[in-house]
């Protein structure tokens, strides 16, 4: 019996069709290289593909027009430190809540970076350049790595020029370009590679008189040229920002670049050649791939960390919202693909990780905020069901206001955070260029109270438990103050402090008149500023005199032992009543 058991297991195993046979045989699909190509500050149009005709930037323009160009590709926040852990993570800033002010950013959110990801399913994983993000465990997320950045110790060009190949010292871009030339050359086959590489260039060498240095191979660009002045430089453009925008970073910047003809020249010429400096280095990349036999499988993705001002509304910089400092670059180049066409989709920095994952066939964990652009590479009919995203720049820095609201194809809404009074409304379809403010404009009442709300309701779906804001508001001792009425004319304030935080460093309290005022964020009353202080009970009334028989509205938040930031408390209503 055993051995007749044996003799028809035989015949059916070799009477099964062949290519049933050969299922168990089969290799499994190749997965691609990955190299992904990071520039600091480089905007939408600073770019040939994207009808820029004074810049040179021929590699780049290849791959936009062999690959997949995104028209509307947008940071959600525009600062390279926030923006770059959103690429690591696949978070909104609203989540993640780092900035230049943090501690390191919280090991959970990197535990699931696309590099940590990766590297766990077999790929090998390298990174040079820029990091940007404090973290101490890059080796969890790179089998070999060298973080590197402008050296600021060098007011002058030596902030770009002190690595070194051999006995030459080299501008960080050349020297970026061949870490990468030779992990190619040094590639395995065994294996395939995610190469993350992140330019210093083209940013501003902040602390040096002439802020822009490039490679002597870009002298020859731009010589002969005068460069055409920035738009909306009249004195109304700047003079219609908010006094707290006036006086802020984005001008002084502006101070040092922009503000006479000489700098202007001098910093617009010295910002396309070092994007152009960039452009170079791929080109040597490529060949590279190309002569490894490389190239027919290796992904690129180039994009720009954040947008950047060139002098419009008399302002340098990023961090405000309009389309200048969030619109970037991005172009995903598959050579597997043929035709690939170019996206007006709103792409976005925190969909990069999940179109890595996705080029991998690993699946993006559920907390990431990001898409795939894979679909739409693939198939540029496919709708990608994305209308309204958020827009933000939180980073509590006394000389760049924070701001937040939201984006569409055709609209932009936003907002002050230290004052939601200020408030801007955009048809972008009929004004590109942000000049149109209709936030006060009373035909678009309904529209701009529904992306208010939008704003609000997305900034709660975006956040996650450890931005709570603290609870159980007290003033003089009382919890629930409504219909009582407060008799010490100098209150004292407490909360409790949102678990997530695990302790406090520092408070900010607002008392308002109205709750038209505290609902925008404005203690005309008493608004303490930053307090560093571990407190949250007795905190003594601080501010304008409170007045017997008035009704007032405050609340709270609160710096985390990391100096993150939470959100506002509820507000909470009192009345005065106390002997005059």
């Amino acid at each position: 019996m055993k051995t007749e058991f044996i003799v028809v297991l035989l015949l059916c195993i070799y009477t099964l069709p062949l290519n049933a046979q050969n299922v168990t045989q089969q290799q499994p699909i190749k997965r691609p290289n990955i190299i992904f190509i990071l520039t600091d500050d480089q905007r939408f149009d600073a770019l040939g593909y994207a009808g820029n005709t004074i810049i040179s930037t021929p590699e780049m323009d290849k791959l936009a027009q062999e690959g997949t160009y995104f028209k509307n590709a947008i940071v959600t926040t525009p600062i390279c430190a926030a923006s770059r852990a959103s690429i690591l993570t696949g978070l909104y800033e609203r989540t993640h809540s780092y900035n230049f002010q943090t501690g390191n950013i919280r090991g959970s959110y990197m535990a699931n970076s696309y590099p940590t990801i990766l590297k766990n399913h077999g790929y090998y994983t390298g990174f040079y350049g820029k990091y940007g993000v404090r973290y101490d465990q890059l080796d969890l997320q790179f089998d070999i790595f060298e973080s590197y950045d402008r050296n600021g110790a060098y007011p002058d060009r030596r902030g770009y020029y002190y690595k070194t190949l051999g006995k030459d010292t080299v501008h960080l871009t050349r020297y970026t370009g061949q870490q990468a030339i030779d992990f190619i050359a040094d590639a395995k086959t065994d294996k395939p590679f995610c190469l993350s590489l992140s330019f210093s260039a083209p940013h501003a060498h902040d602390n040096a008189v002439d802020q822009y240095f490039w490679q002597p191979e870009s002298d020859v660009l731009l010589q002969h040229i005068d460069m055409p002045g920035p738009e909306l430089a009249e004195d109304k453009y700047f003079e219609a920002q908010p006094k707290f925008v006036r006086d802020g970073f984005n001008r002084l910047r502006w101070t040092w670049r922009f503000d006479t003809p000489e700098k202007y020249q001098h910093s617009i010429k010295g910002y396309y050649r070092m994007i152009s400096d960039i452009d170079r280095e791929i080109g040597k990349i490529r060949e590279e791939l190309r002569k490894k036999g490389l190239d027919k499988n290796t992904v690129i993705i180039i994009m720009g960390d954040n947008g950047y001002f060139l002098g419009e509304r008399q302002l340098a910089g990023k961090w405000l919202l309009y389309d200048n400092s969030i619109r970037v670059p991005l172009i995903v180049f598959d050579p597997r693909l043929k035709k690939q066409k170019d996206s007006d989709d709103l792409a976005l920095n925190i969909d990069i990780p999940s179109t890595i994952l996705d080029l991998a066939g690993i699946p993006q964990p559920k907390v990431w905020h990001g898409k795939s652009l894979i679909p739409i590479i693939k198939n540029p009919k496919t709708s990608f069901e994305r209308d309204t995203i958020l827009i933000e720049h939180l980073w509590e820095f006394g000389d760049i206001p924070p701001s937040e609201g939201i984006r569409t194809k055709d609209w932009k809404y936003f907002r002050y955070v230290n004052d939601r009074s200020y408030e801007e409304l955009y048809n972008l379809k009929d004004d590109p260029k942000e000049i149109n403010n209709l936030a006060k404009d009373l035909k678009y009442a309904y529209k701009l109270a529904s992306f208010r709300k939008k704003t609000n309701s997305l900034l709660l779906e975006l956040s996650d438990d450890y931005s709570k804001g603290p609870s159980n508001l007290i003033v003089e001792w009382m919890e629930n103050t409504a219909g009582a009425t407060i008799i010490d004319s100098n209150p004292e304030y407490g909360w409790v402090v949102p678990e997530g935080a695990v302790s406090q460093s520092a408070y900010q309290i607002l008392v308002a008149s109205s709750s038209e005022k505290i609902d925008n964020n404005i203690g005309d009353v008493w608004n303490s500023g930053q307090i560093k202080s571990n407190s949250s009970t007795e905190i003594e009334h601080g501010g304008t005199r409170l007045n017997s028989r008035g009704t007032y509205y405050w609340k709270v938040r609160i710096w985390d032992r990391d100096n993150r930031l939470s959100r506002y408390s509820k507000p909470q209503m009192f009345t005065m009543n106390y002997p005059k």
